[in-house]
């Protein structure tokens, strides 16, 4: 009688769970755990990007640099997984608003790293990073709403 009940209730579970359903339910994080992890994550991805910055002019400078401000900035963007989870950010990096802004920064961390590390071309490599911040900065005002509007339109007036 009970799994007739829940046959007709639409909970139609068995009494084990799946393997699928163990894991997400152990884990599935608090809202103050996911807080914390979100300011521990952006916070050390500060630290490192500040840190590569200060380096930049140190012996092997520009490795040190485009690596631990790529890594800084990985961190930063993907601290705000533990808010909305990692499925959820991926689907929402890649919504249709901003699946330009997403590839730009995801081909600015690697340019970054290809020039400084595999190629060894300092000018390409500052520029990448130039060009990965502006992309960042592009792909986050994407969540404010009309904030790319308001910045389009204060270039415009620059321009005229």
């Amino acid at each position: 009688m009970d799994k007739l009940k829940k046959a007709l209730s639409g909970d139609d579970e068995d009494e084990e769970k799946s393997i699928v359903t163990q894991f997400s339910d152990a884990t599935t994080l608090s809202w103050s755990t996911r807080i914390k992890g979100f300011i521990v994550c952006f916070a050390l991805g500060i630290v490192l990007s500040t840190l590569g910055t200060c380096l930049l002019f140190a012996k092997n400078g520009l490795t040190i640099f485009a690596v631990l401000y790529t890594v800084g900035n990985l961190l930063s963007l993907g601290s705000t997984c533990f808010l909305m989870g990692p499925v959820n950010q991926i689907k929402k990096m890649f919504a249709k608003t901003r699946i330009i802004a997403t590839i730009l920064v995801v081909l600015m961390f690697i340019l970054t790293l290809v020039f400084a590390l595999a190629l060894k071309i300092p000018a390409l490599a500052i520029l990448c990073c130039l060009l990965q911040f502006l992309a960042l900065t592009w792909y986050s005002l994407s969540y404010i709403p009309f904030a790319r509007d308001a910045v389009k339109k204060c270039f415009a007036s620059c321009i005229d």
